[in-house]
C-alpha cells in the first residue's frame, strides 16, 4: 500500500485485480486509430489498464488485440512476423490468429503438435468510425457495443485526436469537469469588451465565479454552471461525466455540441486521451472582435512517435521543457498561462499534480462539487461490482449514454436546471438517423 489513502488508490489504480481497473474491463475501450495498424503490417505496442499488448492486422483486414507474450516461451510477439492471417513468434515459429488461437507449430514434430491446446490471451475487437475497440473484461460473452455519438457519425463526418498525458486517468478526466477554471487558465487575460457581442464567453469573462448545480445521472454525473446574463437571461453550461472515464466538456453551443473524449488509462500514470467530435458543429472558441482568436489557441505539435510503450501521442510541449511557458507573455498578461494551446494548458497544470494526486493535500471547494460527486460514484460503482457483482446498467444498455449531451445556451429568466436541460436536448441536433437515448 502506498501513502495515499484507500478512496484514492481504489479510484486511481486500474492494474489486473484492481477495484477501479475490474469495473473499466466491464467496457469497450477505444484502444487505438483504425490508421495506426495495417494489414500484414508491423504489430504495434499498447499500454492499457497496465496491460502490455500488441495490436496487429492480419492479412484479411482483422484486428488483433493481445498479451505480447507468446504462451511458449513468452518471448515478445511485437518482434513477430505478420503473415498470412497470424502472427508468428520468431522464436520457434509458433503462429497465432487475432483470436489467439496458436495455428502453426513448426517446431514440434508432427505427432507431438498440440496446438490445439495453446492460446495466447486475447481480447475481442471492433472497428467504427476510425477507432479500434477492445473489450478486456473476464467475461466470455461481451456486452452490447458503445454507443457514443461522436462514434457513430456518417462517414466522413467525425474528427478524432490522440494524445498522451503523463499523469491519472482520473485528474486528467476532472480537467474536463472543472468548468471554473475556463475562466482563468484558458481565458484569463481575455476582457468582456475583446469579444463578440454576441459570443456566449462573454458571460464566463464577466463572471468567474459562477454558482453550480450537480447530481446523480443515468450515464455518471451530470451539472451545469449558471449566471446572470444580459436581458433578464440567463447563461448554463452543462458537461458530463460518462462511466467509465468519458467527459463531454461545455464549451460549445448546446444544439449541435456532439463530442466525447475518452480518458483511458494506459497504467496508473499515463493516460492516453480520445477525442472525437462532430465535424459540422460550431467552433467552441470563436474568434475576438479583432479577428484574432483568445490568447494561447494554435495547433498542437507532437514528437515523433517511436514504438516503445509509451512512445504514441505525445506532445512537444511537456514537463522536460516546462511548456515552453513564457513568462513574459504571463507577466504582460498577453496570455494569462504564459502557456500556449489550451490543451497543453490543461496537461501543465494536471502533470504538476503528480503521477497521481495526494486528495488527502486538496481543500476542494463549491465550484468542486461535480469532481467530488464523480469521485463517489465512481467508487460506489467499483465497490459494488467488487462487493456484490453488481454490473452498472451502462454496461448492458449502453444507450443511456445517449441521454448525455454538453454545451452552452440562454434562457428567458431562470427555469428549474433540469427543466432547461431537457427542453434544449430534445431540440438538439441528430446526424444519426434513428439514434435516440434509452427512455
Amino acid at each position: 500500500m502506498s501513502s495515499i489513502d484507500q478512496d484514492t488508490e481504489d479510484l486511481c489504480r486500474v492494474g489486473p485485480g484492481t477495484v477501479m481497473g475490474d469495473l473499466m474491463r466491464q467496457y469497450w475501450i477505444p484502444v487505438a486509430m483504425s490508421s495506426e495498424v495495417e494489414a500484414d503490417g508491423a504489430p504495434m505496442r499498447l499500454m492499457i489498464l497496465g496491460e502490455k499488448l500488441i495490436a496487429f492486422r492480419d492479412s484479411s483486414g482483422r484486428v488483433g488485440l493481445m498479451d505480447h507474450r507468446c504462451p511458449h516461451r513468452c518471448a515478445s510477439l511485437f518482434l513477430g512476423r505478420n503473415e498470412e492471417d497470424g502472427l508468428r513468434c520468431i522464436y520457434h515459429g509458433w503462429k497465432f490468429d487475432v483470436e489467439g488461437k496458436c495455428v502453426d507449430m513448426p517446431s514440434v514434430p508432427a505427432h507431438q503438435d498440440f496446438k490445439d491446446k495453446v492460446h495466447a490471451k486475447a481480447y475481442k475487437t471492433f472497428e467504427r468510425g476510425g477507432l479500434i475497440w477492445g473489450y478486456m473484461g473476464a467475461s466470455a460473452e461481451a456486452p452490447p457495443l458503445p454507443m457514443v455519438e461522436a462514434n457513430m457519425l456518417p462517414e466522413g463526418e467525425g474528427n478524432i485526436a490522440f494524445v498522451q498525458r503523463e499523469c491519472n486517468y482520473l485528474q486528467a478526466l476532472e480537467g474536463d469537469i472543472d468548468t471554473s477554471h475556463f475562466s482563468f487558465l484558458h481565458a484569463g487575460s481575455v476582457e468582456v469588451d475583446d469579444l463578440q457581442d454576441d459570443d456566449f464567453m462573454r458571460f464566463s469573462v464577466a463572471d468567474r465565479a459562477p454558482e453550480f448545480f450537480v447530481s446523480d445521472a443515468p450515464w455518471g454525473t451530470t451539472y451545469c454552471a449558471y449566471r446572470a446574463a444580459t436581458e433578464g437571461r440567463t447563461y448554463w453550461r452543462f458537461a458530463n461525466f460518462l462511466f467509465p472515464f468519458w467527459a463531454q466538456t461545455p464549451q460549445g453551443e448546446f444544439p449541435d455540441h456532439i463530442t466525447a473524449r475518452a480518458w483511458v488509462p494506459m497504467d496508473d500514470t499515463h493516460t492516453m486521451s480520445v477525442s472525437m467530435t462532430w465535424k459540422k458543429m460550431k467552433p467552441g472558441i470563436r474568434p475576438m472582435k479583432d479577428g484574432s482568436t483568445i490568447p494561447g489557441v494554435a495547433q498542437m505539435e507532437y514528437l515523433p512517435n517511436t514504438t516503445d510503450w509509451y512512445g504514441r501521442w505525445r506532445t512537444a510541449r511537456n514537463q522536460s521543457n516546462d511548456y515552453m511557458i513564457d513568462r513574459e507573455a504571463q507577466r504582460d498578461n498577453r496570455i494569462y498561462s504564459g502557456i500556449t494551446i489550451v490543451h497543453i494548458q490543461d496537461q501543465a497544470v494536471t502533470e504538476t499534480m503528480g503521477g497521481i494526486t495526494d486528495h488527502a493535500f486538496e481543500h476542494l471547494a463549491p465550484g468542486d462539487q461535480m469532481i467530488a460527486r464523480t469521485r463517489r460514484r465512481l467508487l460506489r460503482a467499483a465497490r459494488a461490482l467488487r462487493e456484490s457483482g453488481v454490473v452498472p446498467e451502462d454496461v448492458a444498455n449502453p444507450s443511456l449514454h445517449l441521454g448525455a449531451r454538453s454545451g452552452e445556451f440562454l434562457t428567458k429568466g431562470q427555469p428549474e436546471w433540469q427543466e432547461a436541460y431537457m427542453e434544449n436536448f430534445k431540440a438538439a441536433v441528430r446526424p444519426v438517423p434513428g439514434l435516440r437515448a434509452a427512455e
